[in-house]
């Protein structure tokens, strides 16, 4: 039993404890670097012996246990039986778990009983009420031990994504990530809300000599994406020490989380010097400081539930035929991201990878209500376990009038390729269907049976009115084998008989979307859409900004949304588990001695076949000659894509070593695709947010930075 003077001086340090301003340092002084173990049994309770967190308890009576290597680590506390690492134990002779176990064997009187029950006898009740707090000791170290079983489990199952450094990448370049709030539809990208440079956090101290996890308060020193450049409280400007950590973490906790986490705050042995009382400097720091929300670990891990579930059906489209979709199953959800196989797929190769929130992906029956063509599925037996998925779990598209002026077929208008999205062409109202939804075809380089037609809804941000490119300073690509250049819309329309679609029918909707020129984010190659690459804005027009892949050439360059979910935070791909492909070197980009410099984009298509970047650099520059765009008519003059197998995966997230050869060899190849227009080897993505802006703005007025 305690003795009335231990008692009271517990007492008296509980309430000076709760005196303090935080409220945060509770737990402060539990331990320290100079913190050391005695055998006596009249050592102070305030010493509590370091646990380590992966302590297993093991039930067994008085055996030494060994490492995995098989050395002798283990050990048997003589009091109450817990088994420990060795080192963690209290006293020199390490005989047990705690300072009251040493205190409680110290008495004769009880020392009967507690052999009695070591020998696997009943315990009398004087033994059991001894043992009170050690069984608090083994709850607690074994609540913890289940956690880290868990979060190995997690680890385990997690891609590896540590091939690219961002922080290193950012600071070396002076570069800036694109904030959170500009991703609506990624975790806390709703909820980031006042984070940001100069807020505090509690996290773990790797400054220190201590065998067991302590932690400190930390400054963000830089912001960039989900990462945040940290500096420990006490190094004011020395920057040695710095270190980049995803906020979004469980090992990142708001200040106050340790005193009521029961968690020892120790500073860095590097400053550990500097100030003999940092309680006192803790205090004078943090009064007014910012941190994060107490319920920001709740609010990720929420953010991180995704709706679909594997076997879920959906339509999408069919990217052996743009103009129709297909059924296909849920097979893998990534941070958002679906991995679909198609129906039909015998071997589950047979894959598509978008966003839950791509416009690609439609609920069961949407084709036929819409009176869009959707090819029939073969298969009659539906797999166990297999659901339509809920149409609520789709992108809302915003109603439309189609009652007084709207569009028509054979209207003229300005779309992106989604073949080759860094060109806008010259395009046609091919279909007219229903809730909104058009078909649209590519003039110059569409099939006969209009089947690499595409379906874009009328309010998408990817179709512009005639003249949209003149005015804001792009590139617009005619018509294949259209002579008359530079192009001119006025005689074009003359010469076809056609007219241009109504301005006033066109989303002009701009929201504040808040990128900027040179923000550096992770993007998902469109043209490949199962890979997630590092990239950079280089130009922001209205909504629409150019995608750069950096390392890569300016014509792999892509427009896309300011609000589509292929774009995504720095850190996004460390926090989801998906696999971020790192920039190109320059070294990997040398094309073979016998391929030519491709030549710089003006009417041509450079299509699918220019992409792409699996693993960082087997991609040609170029094939020697002009290229053509996809057609799916089967007509020999239409060049197809050149890439296999790019949707044959494992069903896995990329990874980043060498999975395919991308090198194009020979014109051979070529013919080949091209007597076999039919293949599924090739991709298409509209790659554009269907979302409703919360802004407004005009076509007509360049805003380019």
């Amino acid at each position: 039993m305690e003795n009335p003077r231990d008692m009271a001086e517990h007492t008296h340090r509980s309430e000076r404890k709760r005196r303090d301003s935080f409220g945060m340092f509770d737990g402060y002084d539990s331990c320290s670097e100079d913190s050391s173990s005695s055998s006596s049994s009249e050592d102070s309770e305030d010493e509590v012996p370091s646990m380590p967190a992966s302590l297993p308890i093991i039930k067994n009576n008085g055996q030494v246990y060994t490492y995995p290597d098989g050395k002798a680590g283990m050990a048997t506390c003589e009091m109450c039986g817990m088994v420990g690492v060795r080192d963690a134990f209290y006293s020199k002779t390490k005989r047990f778990c705690s300072v009251s176990c040493s205190r409680s064997y110290s008495s004769n009187s009880k020392k009967a009983s507690i052999l009695a029950r070591l020998q696997g006898k009943p315990p009398t009740k004087k033994a059991k009420v001894l043992q009170k707090q050690p069984l608090m000791a083994k709850l607690a170290a074994y609540a913890q031990y289940q956690a880290n079983q868990q979060n190995q489990a997690k680890s385990k199952s997690m891609v590896p994504v540590e091939s690219f450094d961002w922080g290193q990448y950012v600071c070396s370049n002076n570069l800036v990530g694109a904030p959170v709030s500009c991703f609506k539809h990624v975790p806390m990208g709703m909820c980031w809300g006042d984070i940001a440079e100069g807020m505090r956090v509690e996290v773990i101290n790797s400054d220190t000599n201590l065998s067991t996890k302590v932690y400190w308060v930390a400054g963000i020193v830089k912001l960039a994406g989900f990462k945040a450049l940290l500096r420990y409280e006490g190094f004011d400007n020395d920057s040695s020490k710095d270190f980049w950590c995803n906020l979004c973490i469980p090992e990142v906790h708001p200040v106050g989380w340790c005193a009521s986490s029961v968690k020892p705050l120790v500073p860095p042995k590097s400053i550990h010097h500097k100030y003999s009382n940092w309680k006192a400097f803790l205090v004078k720091r943090l009064t007014g400081a910012k941190t994060l929300p107490p319920d920001f670990a709740t609010k990720v891990h929420e953010n991180m539930q995704y709706p679909f579930k594997k076997l879920m059906r959906v339509e999408v489209v069919d990217k052996a035929h743009l103009c129709r979709t297909r059924v296909a199953l849920v097979e893998q959800v990534i941070g958002g991201r679906l991995r679909l196989v198609y129906e039909e797929s015998q071997d589950g190769t047979d894959d598509f990878w978008c966003h839950m929130y791509s416009p690609l992906i439609h609920s069961i029956g949407w084709s036929r209500s819409i009176g869009h063509r959707f090819k029939r599925s073969e298969v009659t037996k539906k797999m166990e376990g297999q659901m339509d998925s809920p149409s609520q779990l789709f992108l809302k598209i915003k109603d439309v009038d189609q009652s007084g002026e709207w569009f028509k077929d054979g209207m003229k208008l300005e779309a992106i390729d989604p073949l080759n999205l860094s060109a806008i062409c010259v395009a046609t109202v091919r279909k007219v269907l229903a809730d909104g939804y058009l078909m649209i075809g590519i003039d110059g380089s569409e099939a006969a049976d209009g089947s690499d037609w595409f379906c874009y809804h009328s309010t998408s941000p990817s179709i512009f009115p005639v003249g949209f490119c003149e005015i804001n300073n792009i590139e617009l690509t005619p018509p294949r084998g259209y002579t008359k250049l530079p192009f001119k819309w006025f005689d074009y329309l003359r010469e076809m008989g056609s007219i241009a679609a109504p301005v006033k029918l066109f989303n002009k909707e701009v929201p504040n979307h808040g990128f900027r020129k040179g923000m550096k984010l992770e993007a998902v190659d469109l043209m490949e859409p199962r890979l997630v690459c590092v990239a950079t804005v280089t130009r922001i027009v209205h909504r629409l900004l150019r995608i750069h892949f950096d390392g890569w050439e300016d014509e792999y360059d892509q427009w896309v949304d300011c609000e589509s979910p292929d774009l995504y935070p720095v850190g996004w791909c460390q926090l989801t588990g998906y696999q971020l492909q790192p920039p190109a070197t320059q070294t990997a980009r040398e094309a073979p001695p016998n391929v030519s410099k491709q030549k710089k984009k003006t009417a041509q298509y450079k299509g699918q076949k220019k992409k792409r970047k699996i693993p960082v650099g087997r991609r040609p520059i170029g094939l020697g000659g002009p290229l053509r765009r996809r057609s799916f008519s089967g007509d020999e003059e239409q060049t197809p894509p050149h890439y296999l197998s790019h949707f044959s995966g494992s069903g896995r997230p990329p990874t980043s070593g060498v999975e395919h050869d991308r090198s194009l060899n020979s014109e051979a190849s070529l013919q080949l695709k091209e007597e076999t227009p039919e293949m599924d080897e090739f991709t298409f993505s509209q790659g554009i947010s269907d979302q409703e802006s919360n802004g407004s703005g005009s076509f007509y007025i360049r805003q380019e930075p």
